[in-house]
């Protein structure tokens, strides 16, 4: 049985294609900066939004058509969803896919019941991966949603609370590696605060800290050797999280000793709501040597909140890419479509239409950027700015040996600066458009 019986498979056409069902500048073998463009981008689909988004909004219930989906909370009824799941990703083309534990097995009425489930749900994810050669890009658990989690997970101040997530995490780590996961993700939905009046800040940070040792300690006794991930989300929906963007994390993991086994993924949508540009964290990640992953996806600019949207916005994902190759890319990490199809596109169709969009946007970035950086126009730009640092005083300053007595003896000698030149942004912004 064919859960989408409208498409066979979808396969790249090339830039003249009108076919809506076909990629325009994707092609998975086309070699980009020395690397065919599957191994480059290593896309993976989301099974929250994409099976498991109902389009529900807060003035409305859901509109999705999903013919498949009974809508109850059985396991026969995940057990489906695994199938039409593994359907898509083969018949659009990805290699990847990421899941929470709760995405694809339905809680029972205790930790011990809901294991059971996940057992047997993963237990088909892994016939399914066999059979088709999927992999899970990464793993986590859903330490959010349900109301034991109000307080926080690792940062609850009930400390039931923060054993019931460790026990929960120990099995979604235990069920990554069973399913070959690459990688590990660590998102504290709730793990900020609402009001200082009533939390010890210090003790929650203290014991995300300690969580996030013990998860690693037991990564290494069973054997993981995947990577952690940290994923910096502000505001929502707490009014503070502590994750809040890259400096934050990094400054975290830094102070608690983390960074050797931590490292980021970052979501465009989320670097909106920090008043960050997607380009500004990933590149901060980068020379920080933190960069692991990325979730695909953009926010609207005149909304206030997570909207998740697919990525196709070309600029974007050419900036995405120029850190990307400058990193020599993400690897164990991918580009995760962290998006949802909107509220308004509800028949089973238009996860096609999203993901072929945000495949095509991300493959037109590659090529952009990989010529941006093979002319060097950027590059030769920015050497050029900084080059008062190659030599002389400039180059005493970075080396260190510099002190404020030589640097003010320089100068009562030279009596004032060479004069600055322009940093000609306009003009570098009409080159990039040259290219784009």
């Amino acid at each position: 049985m064919s859960f989408f019986p409208d498409v066979l498979e979808v396969k790249y056409e090339g830039p003249e294609s009108r076919n809506p069902l076909a990629f325009k500048h994707y092609n998975p073998e086309e070699v980009v900066a020395g690397k065919k463009l599957k191994d480059l981008l290593r896309f993976s689909v989301c099974y929250w939004h994409t099976f498991r988004g109902t389009g529900g909004d807060p003035f409305g219930p859901g509109t999705m058509v999903r013919p498949w989906d009974d809508g109850s909370e059985s396991v026969d009824n995940a057990l489906k969803r695994v199938d039409v799941a593994f359907e898509f990703f083969q018949k659009l083309g990805v290699d990847y896919y990421c899941f929470h534990d709760r995405d694809v097995s339905p809680e029972g009425s205790s930790l011990r019941e809901t294991n059971h489930n996940l057992d047997k749900i993963v237990a088909r994810l892994k016939e399914n991966q066999e059979s088709t050669g999927i992999k899970l890009l990464w793993g986590t658990a859903n330490l959010f949603s349900n109301p034991r989690y109000m307080h926080g997970a690792a940062t609850s101040c009930n400390a039931d609370a923060f054993a019931f997530a460790a026990a929960q995490v120990k099995k979604a780590i235990e069920v990554t590696l069973e399913l070959g996961g690459e990688n590990y993700v660590f998102w504290g939905g709730r793990e900020g605060y609402q009001n200082l009046y009533n939390t010890d800040m210090k003790r929650e940070l203290d014991h995300l800290a300690s969580f996030m040792h013990m998860a690693n300690d037991y990564a290494k006794n069973i054997g993981f050797k995947g990577q952690f991930l940290f994923e910096p989300k502000p505001k929502e929906p707490t009014k503070h999280q502590y994750d809040f963007d890259v400096a934050a994390c990094v400054n975290f993991l830094r102070q608690y000793g983390l960074t050797d086994m931590v490292k980021m993924n970052i979501e465009t949508n989320h670097a909106t709501l920090a008043g960050h540009s997607m380009y500004h964290e990933m590149e901060y990640a980068r020379i920080q040597d933190m960069l692991g992953s990325i979730d695909a996806n953009t926010g609207d600019l005149l909304l206030g909140w997570d909207t998740d949207q697919f990525p196709t916005d070309i600029y974007l994902t050419t900036q995405c890419m120029l850190v990307i190759l400058d990193q020599g890319g993400l690897a164990p990490g991918g580009i995760n479509f962290d998006a949802k199809v909107r509220r308004e596109s509800f028949e089973p169709i238009d996860l096609f239409h999203a993901h072929i969009g945000g495949m095509d946007a991300f493959a037109r970035g590659a090529k952009i950027a990989a010529k941006i950086r093979e002319d060097g126009v950027l590059t030769d730009f920015v050497k050029d700015r900084y080059s008062s640092y190659d030599s002389g005083i400039g180059a005493e300053i970075e080396s260190g040996k510099a002190s404020f007595e030589t640097l003010e003896k320089y100068m009562l000698e030279k009596g004032d600066i060479t004069p600055n030149k322009s940093g000609r942004q306009e003009y570098l912004e009409n080159v990039i458009n040259m290219y784009v």
